[in-house]
């Protein structure tokens, strides 16, 4: 069989096919490289992802993240359960350690929120966010002995030692598991895993 040679047509064709696939990859990529308006100017640009690390306010968080607010709005705890967070005896801490960038701690973290907003009082007990990287490695120095595998993470300490945690989700809700914790009604690792 002979040698055959596209014609100088069909190999321009060919060229021209091949920077339009191009093209379309780096605009469904986000990454348009064309002067002027492109496809991706007037499509929903996706919601920015933000890797809040070390020690965080609720207001930080809100004001930062994105969707993190709207989740508070749209939680639904329980709200007997939520005031008994605020009868728990003072003098405990929880810790939360949470990724800004993860759907399981934007959705816990949101309910704890809206179940503290219940409370006329105080909350009894004091609160301390660490945002950790993708990793989980960072911040190093907040982390150090938490043995931390999942976001959030809750842990709750009493006198200095720790009573309990709850991992990645709270089964009973975060309120009420929260609330068992600090109440000293349970103890232990509390998670909706089975591999824990």
């Amino acid at each position: 069989m002979a040698n055959v040679r596209p014609s100088p047509v069909l190999r321009r064709l060919s060229g021209v096919l091949l920077g339009v696939a191009a093209c379309a990859a780096c605009v469904g990529a986000g990454t348009g490289t064309g002067a002027g308006t492109t496809v991706e100017d007037d499509a929903p640009q996706p919601a920015r992802i933000v890797e809040l690390v070390g020690v965080l306010t609720r207001e930080r968080i809100e004001a930062e993240a994105p969707g993190w607010a709207e989740a508070v709005g749209a939680a639904r705890p329980d709200v007997a359960a939520a005031l008994e967070l605020g009868a728990v005896p003072p003098g405990a801490s929880v810790d939360v350690v949470l990724g800004t960038w993860c759907g399981d701690s934007r959705r816990e973290v949101a309910r704890l929120w809206a179940a503290l907003d219940a409370l006329s009082a105080p909350v009894p007990f004091e609160l301390r966010y660490v945002g950790v990287d993708r990793s989980k490695q960072e911040p190093q120095s907040l982390l150090e002995g938490l043995d931390l595998r999942y976001v959030p993470t809750f842990v709750v300490r009493r006198d200095g030692s720790e009573v309990g945690r709850i991992i990645e989700s709270a089964p009973e809700g975060i309120e009420r598991d929260l609330a068992a914790l600090l109440s000293g009604a349970r103890s232990g690792v509390i998670s909706g895993r089975d591999d824990l």
